[in-house]
């Protein structure tokens, strides 16, 4: 065995023990994991040389090594070896995904819970869903004196409500006037469509209503602009609460300010992404991991994270993130057809 070869070797062992164990490895353990084919003095200048590429670290003088950041990364991109999901795993993961399919964000957020489930880990979701939300219910609804609850829903469902205090108490004659406005000029469009000069269009519109209508006109706008405000969802806060690798302090302040990793979310790139704690200034927790992937066939609509000790088994999680975005992708492409085509045969009538 050639002596690079031999040392890609002993980094796979030394990381698949470390992710197994926890615990420091020294030479004479990983000479016998290679069947004592190579001598332990071999294999202990061998980890020098790899502590001296960064690859791995020595956390306490007379230990053995761990993987380093950079050690990792050698290993997920060139010497791991995904395990594959059974068919008893997807059959698990089919049913979790489809226990909710009323909307595209439904089915999301049903995604996210399954995911955390399953991983064991905290799951994290940014979506551009809202680019393809369109409006299809906006309803006043009296409330009380002077007081009216305005409700949107879109296509993607996404469900809002706002509660407005009005001057004047509105008669049936203003309430269908602004029924009609919505109806002709609102259902149907894409909330992204709600634009400062869209609403002012329609405000000049109102007319003779302009003063008693245009606050539920701006709390439609208010509305639309939280819809399109991009979040970010997680779930399984509590395996992180639980994990020991990880620094109380780094981890609740992560999770007050979680969404400050979108920006890591939305910038993903195709295929799997894996971000080291510390590697960024939005995601510093100490010895972690998040693993991304996108969704959306056609158009990326968003992306899952898994977050968990850097110590992932990643041969598994790995293939758990691709069935995942893969089935989510189709889900969603699905149903985004089929709302298409209801929309076009509702146009039609």
């Amino acid at each position: 065995m050639k002596s690079d070869d031999r040392r890609l070797k002993i980094l796979q062992i030394v990381v698949d023990s470390y992710i197994r164990t926890g615990e420091p490895i020294g030479s004479k353990t990983v000479a016998a994991l290679m069947n004592n084919e190579v001598s332990s003095a071999t294999i202990r200048n061998d980890m020098a040389m790899l502590e001296r590429l960064g690859f791995l670290e020595q956390p306490h003088t007379s230990a053995g090594r761990i993987p380093t950041y950079l050690g990792y990364r050698i290993y997920i991109n060139k010497l791991m070896r995904p395990s594959g999901l059974s068919e008893e795993e997807k059959h698990r993961i089919d049913t979790m995904l489809q226990r909710e399919k009323t909307s595209p964000h439904a089915v999301v957020e049903n995604a996210l819970e399954a995911l955390a489930e399953v991983t064991g880990c905290a799951a994290v979701n940014t979506s551009n869903l809202p680019k393809f939300s369109v409006i299809t219910k906006v309803e006043v609804v009296p409330a009380g004196r002077k007081l009216y609850a305005l409700l949107m829903i879109t296509s993607t469902g996404e469900i809002k409500n706002k509660i407005c205090r009005l001057e004047f108490d509105l008669n049936q004659e203003q309430l269908s006037f602004f029924e009609n406005l919505v109806k002709h000029e609102l259902l149907g469009k894409n909330v992204e469509q709600l634009t400062p000069v869209t609403m002012q269009n329609m405000a000049v519109a109102l007319g003779s209503y302009m003063l008693s209508l245009s606050p539920l006109l701006y709390a439609i706008y208010e509305l639309s602009d939280e819809i399109s405000r991009q979040q970010v969802e997680m779930k399984g806060e509590r395996n992180l609460l639980r994990c020991r690798d990880f620094d109380a302090g780094e981890l609740i302040h992560f999770i007050n300010t979680k969404n400050e990793i979108g920006k890591i979310l939305s910038s993903a790139f195709d295929g799997i992404n894996v971000v080291f704690g510390k590697e960024t200034d939005t995601f510093t927790i100490t010895n972690s991991s998040l693993i991304l992937s996108k969704y959306g066939s056609d158009h990326p609509m968003g992306s899952f994270g898994v977050i968990g000790p850097i110590r992932l088994d990643y041969s598994k999680i790995i293939p758990y993130m691709e069935y995942f975005s893969e089935s989510v992708s189709r889900i969603i492409d699905n149903m985004m057809e089929e709302q298409k085509g209801a929309l076009t045969d509702g146009e039609k009538k």
